[in-house]
């Protein structure tokens, strides 16, 4: 009997002892943060890059992700208004979904027939494409940012 209390002592104590970590998460990639237009692309059949597009000499473009909330700003020369957009968003792995809810004169025309946009995503730590697909599920053209915060 002292054997068998011993025993279970014994193991009681190697189990206290010992540490459990439980697996470490798997976090999904997040796209928070603030970022600045830098190009565009454009693809020839759907997959392959046909024509980098710079972004003109003073035009800026952008986007703000915080706490599933989307805001973007636009300001090209020589026009007299900005342009900007409010919304929420989500992302999955390869999906960005934004959903605009207000924005500019021009935005507000535009949400009367289409306020969720759903772009192809490819995210990187410091910088994401959305790529905007055709009815065929085929890159059209894409908006290449930079993270900046």
């Amino acid at each position: 009997m002292k054997k068998i209390l011993a025993l279970a002592v014994l193991m009681l104590f190697l189990v206290s002892a010992s540490r459990f970590d439980p697996p470490t998460p798997v976090h999904m990639h997040s796209i928070e943060g603030t970022w600045e237009l830098q190009s565009f692309y454009n693809y020839d059949d759907g997959v392959n890059i046909s024509d980098t597009v710079p972004k003109t000499e003073g035009y800026r473009q952008v986007k703000m992700y915080y706490n599933g909330k989307v805001m973007w700003s636009r300001y090209v020369p020589n026009e007299s208004n900005g342009r900007f957009g409010y919304g929420s968003y989500y992302i999955t792995d390869d999906e960005l979904h934004e959903t605009i809810i207000y924005g500019d004169s021009e935005m507000m025309k535009a949400l009367d027939t289409l306020t969720e946009f759903v772009f192809e995503l490819d995210l990187k730590s410091d910088t994401y494409s959305q790529i905007s697909l055709d009815e065929n599920g085929n890159r059209t053209f894409s908006e290449n940012y930079k993270r900046i915060d």
